[in-house]
């Protein structure tokens, strides 16, 4: 029997006003169960400007416990809407640790749990290991009342590994919040092999496990970096079924088929010939020759 989901894709731009963007956030969420979406997922980091740009103590007045303020009243509207909301949010675990972290909440409004960013970047503008301890919950999976979900978030998508435990442990749709850009110095070219590189990664890991991705990006101008958007849904061949524009807000709504990766996993059976036995040297850093 097919198992159809409605995917919801929120991408927006942000401002300094943390509360003006979740409310932001709300609305389109609103919009975007309005034209049907069951799951619906917000890009990284929703509720402030991107503020890995610089190292400042004064940011960590951003985070908030998790649940807490946010998660709580974005609980509130999932229940309202019968939605099932993926919300990445900074985090404040205890006194001097914090997290990048998504919340998961349930079409009832429940709170199914978080799952905490694990690989942590450190680049220039890109200054997470500044302020993220890296995960220590593991890879997770959701039960939604529409599908079982795993969630990744940013840098975690250039890691197959990740994609890979997530999808073994059942996860139907693998979900990306991410929050990347261009610097406003690059010349078009690099700009466009950059995105190509981010896309094609995460179409390979659609390809790989036989599951559905989608990917959630902002856009908008923030210390000079121009965030590209370009959030897509890609089917578990890697097919783009949705691609966002680079520059526009857009609440987007694409329907999926879920019962289509056992298709593709049973015609491509890449997890039935996997050589688990030889994978042992995957846990070294790197294979020194001796």
């Amino acid at each position: 029997m097919e198992q159809k989901v409605k995917i919801g894709l929120v991408q927006m731009s942000c401002t300094s006003n943390k509360q003006d963007n979740l409310q932001k956030a709300i609305t389109k969420v609103r919009e975007t169960a309005a034209k049907g979406a069951q799951i619906i997922c917000l890009q990284e980091l929703f509720t402030s400007l991107y503020f890995c740009d610089e190292e400042s103590y004064d940011n960590f007045a951003l985070a908030e416990a998790i649940p807490g303020p946010s998660s709580d009243e974005l609980s509130a509207v999932a229940k309202e809407l019968n939605v099932v909301i993926i919300a990445s949010l900074f985090e404040k675990r205890t006194q001097g640790i914090y997290h990048n972290t998504t919340a998961v909440l349930d079409a009832d409004g429940t709170y199914l749990g978080k799952y905490r960013k694990m690989h942590i970047p450190d680049d220039p503008g890109f200054y997470e290991k500044f302020y993220f301890t890296p995960g220590d919950l593991g890879y997770k999976v959701f039960k939604t009342k529409f599908a079982t979900i795993g969630v990744l978030i940013c840098w975690d998508q250039w890691y197959p590994e990740a994609a890979r435990i997530t999808s073994l442990m059942g996860a139907e749709v693998l979900f990306y919040p991410t929050a990347i850009g261009w610097a406003e110095t690059q010349d078009e070219g690099t700009n466009t092999e950059q995105y190509n590189a981010w896309q094609t990664i995460q179409r390979s890991h659609a390809i790989a496990n036989g599951v559905h991705v989608v990917s959630v990006n902002r856009v908008g101008n923030e210390a000079g970096v121009n965030f590209w958007g370009g959030s897509f849904v890609a089917n578990p061949f890697g097919t783009i079924m949705y691609q966002a524009s680079h520059q526009n807000e857009e609440s987007i709504v694409q329907e999926i088929n879920l019962s289509k990766t056992d298709s593709y996993r049973t015609h491509w059976p890449f997890l039935r010939d996997r050589r688990i036995d030889s994978y042992q040297p995957i846990t070294k850093r790197y294979l020194d020759e001796e």
